[in-house]
């Protein structure tokens, strides 16, 4: 990791931080030296803690992060009152991207960090600010939020699988190889999910992912650590 880097220079020691760097995040990999010195030091960053929320749902879209390390989990709240867990985001990835669809946007989910967390990122009015001074780099960042659109679609393809348990094995292999690690034998992942969180993941009945997780592990396709799973190498 890069001695230049201040999220390492602060936070090295206390968590394991993402080797990805701000000014480096796939939206401005096509940037010259000089805006990716513009990204790097306009840069906010900041500390979380297990529970705290980054933003709620309903807050203005007014900022967007990469997290240089920890994971947060995204949630959305319907009008009942009810909560849908719908992704997890791990270290390295991006997170606010609604900040770029509209001005008077608003977040659609609520971001929870699941353990100690940085994320290093932008405000609206500094974005702004960079990009009337610095033009290519709106252009860029265009140019590259189309792949988010495609890996949304590709994950949705999982939601087609007939069959409950093939659908719920591809939804947790996805889940494994983005947030988990990959272990002699399968790829484990070490955090807890629920059968509610599956449940929202997979688009079935909290009931029916019992039995169908019960199949899995059965099968062996899933084997239970604790509160690991591991998915044994096909």
């Amino acid at each position: 990791m890069s001695s230049g880097c201040l999220c390492a220079n602060r936070w090295a020691g206390e968590l394991e931080l993402s080797q990805e760097c701000i000014g480096r995040l796939w939206i401005f990999d096509r940037l010259s030296k000089d805006e990716l010195g513009v990204i790097a030091a306009s840069a906010m960053r900041k500390l979380y803690h297990p529970g705290d929320a980054i933003f709620h749902q309903g807050d203005p879209a007014q900022s967007m992060f990469l997290l240089k390390g920890g994971r947060v989990r995204l949630d959305k709240f319907t009008e009942d009152g009810s909560e849908i867990f719908l992704d997890i985001r791990k270290s390295g990835d991006f997170i606010g991207e609604y900040m770029l669809t509209d001005q008077e946007a608003h977040f659609p989910v609520t971001a929870t960090c699941m353990e100690k967390t940085v994320i290093c990122g932008f405000t609206q009015e500094i974005f702004d600010r960079m990009v009337q001074e610095h033009p290519n780099i709106g252009l860029q960042v265009i140019k590259r939020m189309s792949e988010q659109v495609a890996s949304l679609t590709s994950r949705m393809g999982s939601m087609t699988i007939a069959n409950l348990e093939d659908r719920l094995y591809s939804v947790l292999t996805n889940v494994a190889k983005e947030h988990g690690r990959a272990e002699e034998g399968g790829y484990v992942i070490q955090f807890p999910l629920t059968h509610e969180d599956l449940s929202f993941l997979v688009g079935a009945h909290r009931v029916s992912i019992t039995r169908a997780m019960k199949a899995l592990k059965a099968s062996g396709r899933v084997i239970q650590h604790g509160k690991a799973m591991v998915l044994p190498f096909a």
